[in-house]
């Protein structure tokens, strides 16, 4: 790690010269209300370790330091918030205690639950810091507002078997639990390589490493689970009363989620806006990866909610950040907020498209468009967790797909070949070297990390390339506002400083068995076709009945492996098959890890099959294993 370069601190100085720093609004926002936490709100595992603790984030007191954007510096402060907090009459909320909060509604009977972590301890420690301050309350009814596992992976934590024999309802927008298959299954192996890159995962918390994520700290670890949801919303608004608490269901699908959803709960003259207007420009298109969320339906459903709810709420949830009120001196602030909100995302849509129709490319609309100042000065449309410049891609992305209309982009080399021809158009490895040594000193450090790129991708054991295009990195990710992007060039200049097994090890988030233990046969192909080596599998011609012996809901789907293609469809067909396979669900969570366990499961015999096993066999050798720890800074 390195010390902040004079062009870092000169970014500094311009973004203290640019924003309010003594605004305190949010600080006193984000401890009203507090009633008691846990002791550096230190959660342990189950298994043993530590499954969430603002502990190591004890050095964000004071000033900002050197190597952190100082608009960046107060978020982290602001997150490092936790405890449990009254909102208003019956409304409680858990934060700091995981990424996201956890929101308690008393009811008649006992407690809504809204989102309850992503882990069972974190959701676990935040019912037991509700009950030991509010009383042993059962748990009413759980809500899903969207289909992202840090809003439902700690279900566990809230309600058990015993609550669901009793009849306690999960409620969840429309296509929740397909939504929740699709993140977490199919693009999963890749999602979680680059989602190591958004949350600094392998970052020590540190001044010079890891102070954020932009939404909360980071993901923490655990058990997580997953209960399937018992009610459905389907209609744009709906409107329940569950356990006593009126509740106006807004569906918002396509925003920060494919399924997703605002609550309005006019009795208590409370809103929750679940993540579509937290305390940040949020991603329309994270750096994980996701499918691009759509930033004018967006600001729509914002629009709705502002007309319809905002006039009959004094106080606005989030399930990201802290609430925000309307005072005697601010009556409308909530709907200022929420109408910068909508404004935020629409800007961005609008002017995107404008330039698009003028021709322009993603990175010249991003180095062209700005938000109008009334709102870049608002502390809730900075870039924490989404950026302009990213955001802009998403859109261009999702009206016309990557690519930018040059036909010179149709057939590119690939990134390796290409390197070598510029590096050695430039004069070689050493004269780039010389020349970005030069910029690096001037502070150009986008333009050096982009020269260096291709020297690394030329020669991957070139240690001064590596080491400077490290250093351009780290100053860049010292500059940044935005946590995500900074986590990502420290975790990028940590990779290219190290070697092997030195560079990190990926967060172990596995398929839950939950999910598996409902996990529908299909769902289960769609997964297995993805590993299919098509060119290794292109001349196999393979019928296969797939039998899931399930007591509760036996399922079967007819298998035709032909041209590298693993299609499917339910039921069994009048055609012979050459092999019928027939499983349990325990032996299908077993053989869901992948080519291995399946071959295990063929050679001990737990998986049974009649016909030409031979067959299967090969489909079985055909199946790619996947490496979570692919290059991603290097060939």
């Amino acid at each position: 790690m390195k010390p902040a370069h004079h062009a870092t601190l000169a970014a500094h100085a311009r973004t203290r010269s640019e924003l309010d720093f003594s605004d305190r609004r949010d600080f006193d926002d984000a401890q009203r209300g507090f009633i008691a936490t846990l002791p550096d709100a230190h959660i342990e595992r189950d298994s043993g370790g530590v499954a969430w603790s603002q502990r190591p984030y004890g050095f964000l007191r004071g000033d900002a330091p050197d190597t952190v954007n100082p608009s960046l510096w107060r978020m982290a402060q602001l997150n490092g918030t936790h405890g449990l907090f009254e909102v208003t009459t019956r409304i409680y909320q858990v934060r700091g205690f995981s990424l996201a909060n956890v929101t308690f509604i008393e009811g008649d009977i006992g407690i809504i639950v809204i989102d309850p972590l992503q882990f069972t301890e974190h959701a676990r420690a935040a019912l037991a810091l509700y009950r030991a301050h509010r009383g042993n309350r059962p748990v009413s009814a759980v809500v899903y507002t969207h289909s992202h596992r840090d809003h439902y992976g700690g279900v566990r934590g809230v309600i058990g078997p015993d609550d669901l024999a009793r009849g306690v309802p999960v409620w969840a927008p429309h296509g929740f639990t397909e939504a929740s298959f699709s993140e977490s299954m199919l693009a999963g192996v890749p999602m979680r390589r680059r989602a190591m890159f958004q949350f600094g995962w392998g970052l020590p918390p540190g001044p010079m490493a890891h102070v954020d994520s932009g939404l909360g700290k980071t993901v923490g670890g655990g058990q997580d689970g997953f209960i399937a949801p018992t009610h459905l919303v389907r209609e744009p608004l709906e409107r329940h009363l569950i356990d006593g608490v009126e509740v106006v269901f807004q569906l918002t699908p396509g925003t920060e989620a494919p399924a997703d959803m605002n609550l309005h709960f006019p009795g208590l003259r409370a809103l929750n806006l679940a993540e579509n207007a937290c305390h940040t420009m949020h991603n329309l298109c994270p750096l994980r990866g996701a499918k691009t969320r759509d930033a004018l339906a967006w600001s729509k459903y914002l629009d709705e909610a502002l007309d319809s709810f905002v006039p009959q709420a004094d106080v606005l949830v989030v399930q990201h950040h802290w609430p925000v009120w309307n005072t005697p001196s601010q009556p409308r602030r909530i709907a200022e907020y929420v109408a910068g909100q909508r404004d935020m995302y629409r800007y961005l849509h609008d002017q995107t498209l404008r330039l698009m129709s003028h021709g322009l490319t993603p990175t010249e609309i991003a180095a062209e468009l700005m938000l109008p100042s009334a709102l870049s000065s608002q502390w809730f449309a900075r870039g924490y967790y989404g950026a302009v410049t990213h955001n802009v891609q998403a859109i261009y992305a999702h009206y016309l797909g990557p690519f930018e209309g040059n036909p010179a982009q149709l057939d590119r080399l690939p990134p390796v070949s290409a390197a070598g021809k510029y590096v050695q158009y430039m004069g070689g490895a050493e004269a780039v070297l010389v020349r970005a040594q030069t910029d690096f000193d001037a502070g150009e450090f986008r333009w050096v990390v982009e020269v260096l790129n291709q020297v690394v991708f030329a020669d991957p054991e070139n240690l001064p390339a590596r080491r400077l295009c490290a250093d351009a990195m780290e100053q860049m990710g010292y500059q940044a506002e935005s946590a995500t992007w900074r986590n990502a060039y420290l975790l990028g200049a940590r990779e290219l400083r190290a070697s092997g097994d030195d560079a990190g090890k990926p967060v172990n988030l596995p398929i839950s068995p939950d999910v598996l233990a409902i996990l529908p046969l299909d769902s289960f192909l769609d997964y297995l076709a993805i590993r299919l080596n098509g060119p290794r599998a292109q001349t196999l011609r393979v019928r296969i009945d797939w039998l899931l012996e399930d007591p509760t809901e036996p399922q079967a789907q007819r298998i035709t492996l032909s041209n590298g293609t693993l299609c499917h469809r339910p039921g069994r067909h009048a055609t012979r098959a050459d092999v019928v396979v027939h499983c349990t669900r325990q032996e299908l969570a077993t053989i869901s890890s992948g080519r291995t366990a399946l071959a295990a499961a063929l050679d001990n015999g737990s998986l049974r099959t009649e016909g030409d096993l031979g067959a299967f066999r090969a489909l079985v050798e055909a199946l790619d294993e996947f490496n979570p720890m692919f290059n991603v800074i290097e060939p």
